[in-house]
């Protein structure tokens, strides 16, 4: 599940998203190219599946995004709501 959606005005339009699947958090870097291609699920989705290169910083662990999917069809009749800030 989507937790955090960041697009920081200092970051050359890199996007940084958070998930958490109920026992581990990851990072994701969304650079500005597959943002693009991929708005719509990094936008909105609510559940969201991504593929990419894994980075690992000691316990931290960044995911560099090559591709997405709004997996939100599987929440269905979940109540869940955004705090987005853009």
């Amino acid at each position: 599940m989507v937790l955090i959606r960041q697009r920081p005005g200092t970051a050359s339009g890199v996007v940084f998203e958070t998930l958490e699947d109920g026992r581990e958090i990851v990072n994701l870097v969304i650079w500005p190219r597959v943002y693009d291609r991929y708005r719509a699920a990094a936008r909105h989705a609510g559940l969201l599946g991504a593929d990419g290169h894994v980075q690992r910083q000691g316990q931290v662990v960044h995911v560099v995004v090559t591709r997405l999917h709004d997996l939100s069809v599987l929440l269905q009749g979940y109540q869940f709501t955004s705090r987005d800030f853009h």
